[in-house]
């Protein structure tokens, strides 16, 4: 039995030397350790042999049992080890090769534009408020001093619901809301930006949807100098701090006196250029001190209060600040123009 046991151990070597793969392996073990191989019968028959025959045998068995399965062992971590270098190189990476660049969403320029503002302005201490987009025919005219016969009303044609209800065509509306919700007629300050309708024919430059940010500061002492200092900041924000501004004499029914203001041209810095039309300034948006009878309708006393208003459009500054000339593309979704604002100085 032990020439046996001695012959089990040299052809289970033999043939795990030649074992390619874990499966031919298990089929190599149970061949020679199963319960049918010749190993466990030699086992089986121990109890026929004499007491010195079974040390002599069970010495031998338990030698051949403790080498085989080393070798067992040995061989299935040879084999997963070739089997892993093997995935390894298949599934290799070129760390040197251009990586893929996938398309990712950015801010859109319009909500770039109104957070820079919003942002502005907070740090100066006002209150960004929001209201509704379907309004009162009060509070987007009437309160603002222009009542159903006054011939603004013609350059604000207006989309209405009802004879009272309207989409609001200017965030004007937001003056007479936060003034009159002001029931102890404490000074204040607040910007309003939102979106506001009125009947245009969409082209290059005008949408009959469009985004305003409405500023309205009253309070005690306010001038036009204060006014003056805010745009200016404004102007230096978004433009550039070299910008300067400039006031020119207009009409608006809420302001009195009223102001269309300039910006600089930042593009040729006031020498001319197609951008400012060889004027060396460009317009931005209109302003001026909140009328009497603004403040009045509101119940602010006029004799004790003051104060000033501004609006501007928040596609006209995207389009100036990053020299867009199509007001569509703001509105297309086109992921071609989109792309162009994802970068980190914006």
């Amino acid at each position: 039995m032990k020439e046996k046991l001695e012959q089990i151990k040299v052809d289970a070597e033999e043939e795990i030397k030649n074992v390619k793969d874990e499966n031919a392996l298990n089929n190599v073990k149970s061949k020679y350790m199963g319960k049918k191989s010749a190993f466990n019968e030699i086992m089986a028959s121990m109890g026929s042999l004499s007491p010195e025959e079974k040390r002599e045998v069970g010495s031998k068995s338990n030698e051949v049992r403790s080498f085989l399965q080393e070798l067992f062992e040995n061989k299935l971590t040879e084999i997963k080890n070739e089997e892993l270098n093997k995935k390894l190189e298949s599934d290799k990476i070129d760390i040197t090769l251009p990586s893929k660049k996938r398309k990712s969403g950015t801010k859109h320029p319009l909500n770039i534009v109104r957070e820079e503002i919003e942002d502005l302005f907070i740090s100066m201490g006002y209150d960004v408020v929001d209201g509704p987009e379907i309004d009162t025919d009060a509070n987007c005219f009437e309160l603002l001093n222009l009542p159903p016969s006054h011939p603004a009303r013609d350059a604000q044609d207006s989309f209405y619901i009802t004879e009272e209800m309207l989409l609001r065509p200017h965030t004007s509306a937001m003056q007479v809301r936060s003034m009159l919700a002001n029931t102890e007629k404490k000074p204040f300050k607040l910007i309003c930006p939102g979106k506001t309708y009125r009947r245009d024919d969409d082209d290059a430059t005008h949408s009959h949807q469009f985004s305003q940010v409405e500023g309205l500061v009253v309070g005690e002492d306010i001038s036009l100098s204060d006014l003056k200092g805010t745009l200016e900041l404004f102007a230096k924000k978004m433009f550039g701090k070299d910008r300067e501004i400039r006031f020119r004499a207009s009409y608006f029914p809420f302001t009195e006196p009223s102001y269309e203001v300039d910006v600089s041209c930042f593009n040729c810095n006031k020498k001319g250029c197609s951008m400012c039309k060889g004027t060396g300034w460009i317009e931005i948006l209109g302003c001026g001190m909140v009328h009497p009878t603004v403040l009045e309708n509101c119940g602010f006393d006029h004799t004790k209060y003051q104060g000033f208003a501004f609006g501007v459009g928040i596609e006209r500054v995207t389009m100036l600040k990053y020299g867009i000339t199509n007001l569509k593309l703001l509105y297309q979704n086109d992921y071609r123009f989109l792309k162009n604002f994802d970068r980190k100085e914006m």
